[in-house]
């Protein structure tokens, strides 16, 4: 983790996302596209930690919660529950229930993004190299902003007709 102690919202922030070429993440609440090797490395990333999400996201997950991770779900109805799930009814409100010690990772959907973009310290995205038709999308990434830290392709797989990459941003801390 960052060896910086002060993270820009008083607790370490991350967000982990897919994106295409033109920043597209969705269709109809729905991921574009099924990448088994992707889906392994967000769970090995994010178990253990907190993950935050918005009531759709959370919805259009196939198992709820997610299993060895603390889930925090944002919702604007002040009666939503969600079982196995802290909820929380805005930004604020959602970091102060993260963890002040582990990474804490945002994972959509994308008004959550855009909301945690300004407070996050680290980006952990697969960039799709292929733009895709969608109805949802990920802000642009300044680079004034970010730092390419590590970028790694991801393996071979023929069948989904794209290459992506994995890469990781660390904020630039001004």
């Amino acid at each position: 983790m960052n060896d910086k102690q002060n993270w820009i919202s008083g607790k370490p922030l991350a967000i982990i996302v897919a994106i295409a070429e033109n920043n597209a993440i969705g269709l109809n609440n729905r991921l574009l596209w099924h990448i088994s090797d992707d889906l392994k490395r967000f769970k090995r990333i994010t178990e253990g930690h907190t993950v935050v999400m918005g009531k759709k996201t959370y919805e259009s997950l196939p198992v709820r919660p997610l299993k060895n991770r603390r889930n925090i779900v944002i919702s604007d109805s002040p009666e939503d529950a969600f079982e196995g799930c802290l909820t929380a009814h805005s930004v604020e409100e959602a970091i102060s229930l993260c963890d002040p010690h582990k990474m804490n990772f945002i994972i959509g959907g994308a008004s959550i993004y855009r909301q945690f973009l300004p407070l996050a310290d680290m980006l952990y995205l697969t960039r799709v190299h292929k733009a895709f038709h969608a109805d949802t999308f990920f802000p642009e990434i300044s680079t004034k902003d970010w730092q390419c830290i590590s970028s790694e392709q991801g393996p071979e797989d023929p069948s989904l007709g794209f290459e992506y990459t994995y890469e990781i941003y660390s904020r630039i801390y001004k």
